[in-house]
């Protein structure tokens, strides 16, 4: 009797402590992900869409998480039409940026996660743009149906080098930097 009321709390605290893992489609339309990119004379700031996003819980805690980024959807915001918006929209998306003819997504994957405190995280992950992948690392805060996460991209690791005094001599101010940031607010 003592072997079996032990065998079953033992399967009670197993059942209890493998809480199986839940998926939870980010939605695209009420999601944003903003960035800004600065070069010595300012800044522009924009808009990217989601293709499609996936946060995955354990219970309450994020496990993992994987994003794919429509890249041919880049917006300039912080100019308006006739004043240089359609000319830098359009370069952001040829070659010598994000390529989005032959690289329309970017994709971003959850490697590792640590929990730093309640709903925050410390992530690793794999971020692809223009087919080539580096680690990134930020911190990701999960509350009432929301994620948010900020962090730099060095863009001269994904072989977008236009303007960047790093590769280039005698730019002055028209350097642009190598790093460029993002914001996301992911809705699930």
């Amino acid at each position: 009797m003592k072997t079996i009321k032990l065998l079953a709390l033992s399967l009670f605290a197993f059942a209890t402590a493998t809480t199986v893992a839940q998926s939870k489609k980010v939605d695209v339309k009420a999601s944003t992900v903003s960035w800004v990119g600065k070069k010595v004379t300012g800044s522009h700031s924009g808009d990217v869409s989601l293709k499609e996003g996936t946060l995955i819980f354990k219970g309450s805690k994020v496990v993992g998480g994987n994003f794919t980024v429509d890249m041919t959807s880049i917006t300039v915001t912080d100019l308006k039409p006739g004043q240089g918006k359609e000319n830098l929209e359009g370069h952001l998306k040829n070659e010598d940026f994000f390529g989005v003819e032959k690289f329309p997504t970017a994709k971003l994957v959850f490697k590792s996660i640590g929990e730093k405190s309640a709903g925050v995280y410390s992530v690793t992950a794999d971020l692809t743009i223009k087919g080539i992948t580096n680690s990134v690392n930020f911190e990701l805060k999960v509350a009432n149906g929301t994620a948010t996460a900020n962090f730099n991209v060095d863009r001269t690791k994904y072989d977008i080098k236009y303007g960047s005094g790093s590769f280039f001599s005698n730019l002055g101010d028209k350097t642009i930097n190598d790093e460029f940031e993002l914001s996301a607010k992911l809705k699930y």
